[in-house]
């Protein structure tokens, strides 16, 4: 079941997926969790969280339109594989067409580009690192 949750709930989930437990929960806050318009998604197998992702207002280059960034999205070891990080993905793609968002864009880990690209999402920048954690490529999809 796929939820709107607080910032609190997913805390725990983006350090150990993403922060490979490293950091406190709480040094897993993004600047961008709070502001007007972000929001953030929980997917729940029964009681537990499976999977997570958030979301904000935030326009890249040249697109048009209103634009959202996606980041710190994690789905636990336990549950990868099980097509939870799509559902969630496209559940949040259908909500920003109600919301009149045009396109959303992320900084994509390369361990994840064909999960992007499964979803719909294009890669439209050349590979850069982001220190401490990796390669990545900005990734894009049009909503509508």
């Amino acid at each position: 079941m796929i939820k709107f949750i607080t910032v609190e709930d997913l805390l725990p989930i983006r350090n150990e997926v993403l922060r490979e437990g490293r950091l406190l929960p709480e040094d897993c806050i993004f600047p961008t969790d709070r502001i007007e318009g972000a929001f953030h998604l929980g997917y729940y197998v029964d009681d537990e969280l499976a999977c997570i992702a958030s979301f904000h207002p935030q326009t890249y280059g040249e697109f048009q339109g209103t634009g959202y960034q996606l980041r710190g999205m994690a789905t636990t070891l336990k549950y990868r594989g099980k097509g939870y990080g799509n559902q969630l993905l496209n559940f949040a793609l259908v909500y920003l067409r109600g919301q009149k968002a045009n396109y959303m864009w992320c900084n994509a880990r390369k361990t994840a580009l064909q999960f992007y690209l499964n979803t719909g999402f294009e890669i439209i920048s050349d590979e850069f690192e982001v220190e401490g954690i990796g390669p990545h490529y900005v990734m894009y999809v049009k909503i509508r």
